[in-house]
């Protein structure tokens, strides 16, 4: 590496938020502000991801604006958590599903499963918008120059970024039901293939 120049971010640790309480009632929630934080089982398997991640330093935190996922990554920090850099970016935020908030899971499915990707919510953005929003957030991430980098955000952008980094056609496909609490490392390149991907 030539004197002076800058690294880019060598690791990113891309996770899901622990189980929310949303999740045990099964209803959908693409508003941060009605956002209930996490269950008692999401804060315990929050630490204990924590205790994964103890013997990885963390340069930088990254969520989006929901509660359930800040809760997440303070208790993944536990105490080192207020000398970590966070930051907020909207663009990692669950999909806005407009009328739909507050329904159960089973009525989001019916819904999309009787729509296009380019159609949107009532009141919301569709899958595509949301991809792109992806996608802008990856792209900033594979810019930075922090070493390890913590991101904290929902089920459906790190989907799009596992399946849109292994260059499958469909973000949704073939890895589908992403679990809690559980972490997905990705390097700047990874990060960028997926935004690319996310833009076509």
């Amino acid at each position: 590496m030539r004197a002076g120049s800058v690294r880019p971010v060598r690791l990113v640790v891309l996770a899901r938020h622990a189980q929310s309480l949303f999740n045990v009632s099964g209803v959908v929630n693409g508003d941060p502000e009605r956002d209930r934080g996490l269950s008692d089982a999401g804060r315990e398997a929050a630490s204990a991801l924590g205790v994964e991640l103890a013997g990885l330093p963390i340069d930088l935190c990254v969520t989006s604006r929901f509660p359930r996922a800040q809760e997440t990554a303070r208790l993944v920090l536990g105490s080192r958590a207020s000398n970590v850099p966070h930051e907020i970016d909207p663009d990692l935020d669950d999909i806005r599903i407009g009328e739909l908030e507050g329904k159960t899971l089973a009525d989001y499915r019916v819904w999309k499963h009787a729509h296009t990707r380019a159609d949107r919510f009532p009141g919301g953005e569709s899958l595509d918008e949301a991809a792109a929003r992806y996608a802008g957030a990856f792209a900033r991430l594979a810019e930075r120059t922090e070493e390890t980098i913590l991101c904290i955000c929902h089920e459906i952008p790190v989907r799009y970024a596992i399946n849109a980094a292994g260059g499958a056609p469909d973000p949704d496909h073939p890895f589908h039901d992403v679990p809690n609490a559980t972490p997905f490392l990705f390097d700047a390149e990874a990060l960028r293939r997926a935004a690319v991907a996310l833009r076509r």
